[in-house]
């Protein structure tokens, strides 16, 4: 199962705010066929949401949803230059932005990848060469060790 792909990356993700980042990395899902529901799944999104921010701080946004919206598993991943406010528990803001789809059908799925990029993510290192990354071959090769 491919969980991450070059055509769900975007190394320039330009946006104002947290509403542009879900519905720009949604977008990037729909386009490259994983979601058969591109409004359900957004919506599940913003519902994960209203829990709490998925703004883990350090940085780093996780936005994630496991919907029936979805046709096959894939992360979305986006690197914000400027930074954006994702509402973070440190109040820092996002740079590099992970956005988990999961199929309603899988078990823990969602979860796996959430602690494994968790556990990565918190390596300075890991983030500093995701974040100067020239281009999509480099994080697909980062991302490997996930």
């Amino acid at each position: 199962m491919e969980i991450f792909r070059e055509d769900t990356i975007c190394l320039n993700l330009e946006v104002q705010n947290k509403t542009d980042v879900i519905a720009k990395m949604v977008n990037m899902l729909d386009q490259s066929g994983v979601l058969n529901d591109k409004a359900a799944y957004e919506q599940a999104v913003w519902a994960r949401e209203a829990i709490a921010s998925t703004g883990i701080g350090f940085g780093i946004a996780i936005p994630h949803a496991k919907s029936k919206a979805v046709k096959k598993p894939r992360v979305a991943v986006a690197i914000v230059k400027e930074g954006v406010d994702y509402q973070s528990e440190d109040g820092s803001p996002a740079y590099l932005i992970f956005m988990i789809a999961a199929c309603a059908g899988e078990d823990d799925l969602h979860l796996r990848v959430l602690a494994r990029l968790s556990r990565k993510l918190i390596d300075p290192v890991f983030r500093n060469t995701l974040l100067h990354a020239v281009d999509k071959k480099e994080i697909m090769t980062c991302l490997k060790q996930v």
